[in-house]
Parts: C-alpha cells; structure tokens; sequence
C-alpha cells in the first residue's frame, strides 16, 4: 500500500510517500513545499496544489493522511491559513479518488513514538529510525508528514480511520 502524509502550512508543506510490506516501511519520496509570505494566496495555493498533484501521479498512492486542524484560541489566524492548504489538498484526494485520513497531532506521537506529547526532535529521531535515514528529516516538516503516513498504517488497523471532517 502507498500512502501520501502531507503535513499542511501554507510557508511550508511537508510531504512524504511511503510503501508498505509485511512489518516493513519503504520510504519513496520526501519533501517540503514552499511558498512565500511575499506571494497572493491563490498563487500559494496552486503552487502545493500542483506539487502534491504531482506527487499523486507519479506514485498513486492509496491513502493520503493530514494532520487534523487545530487552533489555539489566540491564534486563529495560524488555523485559517493553514485551512487555505488543507482545502485544495482535500480536493486533489477527492479528485484522484485517494482516501483521506487525518490524525491529531497528539494521536500521530503516540503512535511513532509511544508517547503522545513527544517533542519535534523526538519525532525526527524516530522518522530517521523507522526509514534508516543518515540524518533526522529536516525541516521537521518532513518527519511530520512521513510521521502521518506511518500513524495511519498502525491506526487504520486498530481503531479505524479518522475521517477528515
């Protein structure tokens, strides 16, 4: 199975493909996305709508994860524009016919690391593990997203998926 883990900002889009076998992982493609503050937001969002869409042909995944929206009562503007990103990444899942997973952040720890408030580095680490990376993925951008595509292997299987809402 092929799984596309997307971790959506609209400065920096972390993505990562995977593949699975039995009890292994297999890491295709990492990366980020980046636009610039300096840019409109139509141009941002076509700019990690095409990058993701091409990601999606070259390698078909089967199941594209995000992390679920959250937002801090202090920041609601952090949660709108990240929700500019989620949008036209939801719509290439539906376009391609790819199901959509999303996870909170918390979940998404607990399942890589065993520990639900593991730190960013901690998380790196892990990612560097699971894929027998040279060094930790950076920016943590990536290790977010292949984090994702790992979380939904474990939790799809146990607990169901969490629908994107």
């Amino acid at each position: 199975m092929r799984i596309l883990g997307v971790d959506p900002g609209l400065c920096i889009t972390g993505y990562g493909v995977i593949e699975t076998g039995p009890r292994s992982f297999k890491l295709l493609e990492a990366g980020v996305i980046r636009t610039s503050a300096k840019e409109k937001i139509d141009a941002r969002v076509a700019k990690i709508y095409e990058g993701l869409k091409s990601l999606v042909e070259e390698f078909k995944p089967e199941a594209l994860v995000l992390e679920q929206l959250y937002s801090h009562y202090k920041h609601p503007t952090t949660a709108i524009l990240m929700g500019h990103a989620r949008g036209v990444i939801c719509l290439l899942a539906k376009q391609y016919g790819i199901k959509l997973a999303g996870y909170s952040a918390t979940r998404v720890k607990k399942a890589v690391t065993g520990a639900g408030h593991a730190s960013k580095y901690q998380m790196q680490r892990m990612v560097q593990n699971i894929f027998n990376m040279r060094s930790v993925p950076d920016p943590a951008d990536i290790a977010d997203a292949l984090a994702l595509a790992v979380a939904h292997v474990h939790m799809s299987g146990k607990e169901g998926i969490a629908r994107i809402r």
